[in-house]
């Protein structure tokens, strides 16, 4: 699986995107295929209160951002998830022909403190590696190691696997004036590059320095064209806005043998309006060979027609001369809060960027970031979910729900037809499925078949009659067992006239199993029917089973069971790794169940050699790595399994319900294995989300 690295800033100003460009860059030149991918779009911060549209924003890739509103939107009505799997979906279409992708984090700033909290969950939904990116300012190597050992403990510490290392940025900075654009005059620093490299975070073997970049001026100056564009400055004189740059600003209200010695390159010169003297001189010195960056007046007062004729020369040499209609005190104010943000069209200053931090960066971890990521490439819950609604909508499967007249049932078939997850079709009294969806605020989409079981009931009798005529079944019988509306949607399930049976919102799991395992049969080649639940951990997606169906599963039993969950997991996406459990690993512990799980494994193992599995294992040693280097250091999945198979209902019911309640996490499912056509059994607890991927995952198992 390609490797994707999320950068993440430790504070504000670190220079993400420019970190971001060079870190591009030095993938491409050393022959990587990298790509650049954005989440989020955040709107340009160099924005006044204006209505002018706001400046585009750096892209180097074209990727489907969601814009940062929508966002704050979508969080603000408790719908994080969505917005996770559309970020998961975007990744996958766009990422899936590179080597490296680098995902650019979220900038917090003072309207987005909670921007931190974003980036983890997008961190985790990509199963993305971290590095850290963070910037000295004016700490001391104490604080600033501090400052990064808290930001990565949001993502497991600098200990963990996934956090790879930090790239300083704007070692040496100067200090700045309120808001950083511009260095203060004169300014000078010299920290040495060695009290930064030896600083403790980095003696830990999984957390290193990947990169060391100098502060430079030239990769924050702007054009002239971007502060006049920002001010929405009034052009008195274009000049070369296009090419000269800023790079520090006076503010000029003194006498002319008093500010001579602010007339430098590059300099932005702000005075009122009003002082000629000032703007001659500024001009004088412009034509005696300084190339003073441009002049800004405020006050919105413009020189008149003969200061103007006596500035000609400089005007037609290129100096800009820009006006604003505020005092210069105003003027300050907007000017501290520039960010000097890399606008989309200024080439020159992006191909520099991504050299100079390139040319800065760990060249031997540049070189082997194409070996195996240090994570297990983990299918993370929002991508999981991704996943199932992507399949089923390829699918296209018509699933009947006989509880239809259920208030979350009949949200759960809206939003699956509306979003194209699958077709679907109620059962229940039409008049009071309508009403209930009137009052209930319901958007029932066109597709949506709603079906009364009265009028199409008798036409299932003879065929039921005919199908269990070897159990003496009567009409009479099978009319009123076809009154119960899980019994006529599995009848019109075995006839082929729907693709898949979700109920249980309301019945019991008997009241939804039982006519399926009298009517529908297992399939080919499968001696039981199992279950599975998938537990949709912070990280990743746990396949268990059985947890459900058989109470007192034997050792070829177990083994089926195995081999159906591994499967199961194989089809949605999930590598398998099954671990056999026990309450013994290897061969600590004896006695009957020990023993039935052993034979289990060994047995699942000769049916299916090309699966991992492998058992008796503790649940923690199949779990954590550190306890299974203690307890199975040989066992291929010991530490990293995903599919757990418990040695009986008790077991497994009982766990899958302690850690679902106790994590208070997501759990999908039970979904029935080894049947010849899908039915799947729902909580009576579940919610409409939980419905929806129910009749998502039944969608995918109809599938041929």
């Amino acid at each position: 699986m390609p490797r994707r690295i999320m950068l993440i800033p430790v504070g504000f100003g670190v220079g993400l995107t420019s970190v971001a460009l060079g870190l591009v860059h030095a993938c491409r030149r050393s022959g990587i295929d990298a790509g650049y991918f954005k989440p989020i779009s955040q709107a340009s911060r160099n924005v006044l209160q204006t209505e002018r549209a706001p400046a585009a924003a750096i892209q180097l890739a074209d990727n489907e951002a969601i814009p940062l509103t929508y966002v704050e939107e979508k969080m603000g009505d408790g719908d994080q998830d969505i917005i996770l799997e559309q970020i998961v979906g975007n990744f996958n279409k766009y990422s899936s022909d590179h080597e490296v992708t680098i995902i650019e984090g979220l900038v917090p700033t003072q309207r987005q403190p909670y921007a931190g909290r974003i980036n983890a969950s997008v961190a985790s939904a990509l199963s993305a590696e971290i590095v850290l990116v963070a910037s000295p300012d004016n700490d001391k190597p104490e604080a600033f190691e501090d400052r990064v050992e808290v930001s990565a403990e949001t993502y497991g510490g600098i200990k963990s696997k996934k956090v790879l290392g930090c790239i300083i940025n704007k070692i040496n900075a100067p200090d700045t004036d309120e808001h950083g654009l511009l260095p203060k005059e004169d300014e000078d620093s010299t920290q040495s590059f060695e009290q930064w490299r030896s600083l403790s975070i980095f003696n830990n073997r999984n957390f290193d320095m990947l990169g060391m970049i100098p502060w430079e001026i030239d990769l924050i100056a702007p054009r002239v064209r971007d502060v006049a564009h920002y001010l929405g400055a009034e052009i008195i004189n274009d000049g070369d806005m296009d090419h000269r740059r800023i790079r520090s600003i006076s503010f000029c209200a003194r006498t002319v043998s008093n500010m001579v010695s602010h007339l430098q390159p590059s300099r932005l010169i702000v005075t009122p309006g009003d002082r000629s003297d000032i703007i001659i001189a500024t001009c004088l010195s412009s034509l005696n060979g300084t190339k003073v960056g441009a002049l800004l007046l405020t006050n919105g007062i413009k020189p008149n027609e003969q200061v103007l004729t006596l500035c000609n020369q400089a005007l037609e040499a290129g100096l800009p001369v820009l006006s604003v209609p505020w005092d210069t005190w105003q003027t300050s104010r907007h000017l501290m809060n520039f960010n000097p943000e890399i606008p989309a069209d200024d080439e020159q200053r992006i191909e520099k960027v991504q050299q100079y931090v390139a040319d800065n960066l760990n060249q031997d971890w540049i070189s082997h970031l194409t070996e195996t990521s240090g994570s297990n490439n983990l299918l993370s819950p929002p991508a999981f979910r991704h996943k199932l609604t992507e399949l089923a909508r390829q699918a296209n499967k018509l699933i009947v729900l006989p509880e239809g007249n259920e208030i979350r049932t009949l949200k759960a078939a809206s939003i699956c037809v509306e979003r194209g997850i699958a077709r679907c079709q109620l059962l229940g009294d039409k008049e009071e499925i309508l009403r209930t969806a009137e009052q209930q605020g319901i958007n029932l989409p066109e597709g949506l078949l709603i079906t009364d079981p009265a009028v199409i009931r008798d036409n299932y009798v003879a065929p039921m009659v005919e199908l269990r005529k070897h159990k003496g079944l009567t009409d009479v019988v099978a009319r009123e067992e076809l009154k119960d509306n899980n019994v006529l949607g599995t009848m019109m399930l075995q006839m082929g006239q729907v693709d898949g049976l979700v109920s249980g919102a309301v019945g019991t799991t008997a009241n939804t199993i039982r006519p399926a395992l009298q009517l529908i049969k297992t399939a080919e080649g499968s001696s039981l029917v199992s279950s599975i639940f998938f537990m949709l951990m912070p990280d990743q997606v746990l396949v268990y089973g059985d947890c459900a169906i058989n109470p007192e599963p034997n050792a070829q039993q177990l083994a089926d069971i195995a081999i159906q969950s591994a499967d199961s997991a194989l089809q949605f996406g999930i590598e398998p790794r099954v671990a056999m459990i026990s309450y013994s690993t290897g061969s600590s512990g004896t006695g009957e169940d020990v023993e039935k799980v052993k034979q289990a494994t060994d047995i699942a193992k000769q049916k299916r050699p090309d699966l991992i599995i492998d058992g008796p294992l503790q649940y923690d040693a199949a779990i954590m790595e550190n306890v299974a280097l203690k307890k199975a250091p040989d066992s291929p999945v010991a530490g990293k399994a995903t599919v757990f198979v418990f040695p009986d209902l008790n077991t497994g019911n009982t766990t899958y319900k302690a850690v679902q309640r106790s994590a208070e996490l997501v759990s999908i499912g039970p979904m029935l294995q080894g049947m010849r056509k899908p039915v799947n059994d729902l909580s009576r607890g579940a919610l409409v989300d939980d419905i929806v991927y129910t009749i998502a995952l039944t969608a995918i198992q109809a599938k041929p």
